[in-house]
């Protein structure tokens, strides 16, 4: 993914700045917690096509006393 282009595209829904995660090969918006695919080295900026990022972990249950 070119860092020129990275640059200038925007989440669709929020307009916010985009994170490349090179090994899923996803655009990643943290506001909206979405993440647009990128297939064939074109970003699929469509918010039908973005995947939901994983809510985050539960916090672990404190011990028992």
């Amino acid at each position: 993914m070119e860092t020129r282009l990275l640059q200038i595209l925007v989440c669709p829904v929020c307009k916010s700045a985009l994170r490349h995660d090179r090994e899923r090969q996803e655009l990643v918006c943290a506001a909206d917690r979405l993440a647009y695919p990128i297939r064939d080295g074109v970003p699929i900026m469509l918010p039908a096509e973005a995947r939901p990022l994983d809510a985050a972990p539960a916090p672990a249950p404190a011990p028992a006393a």
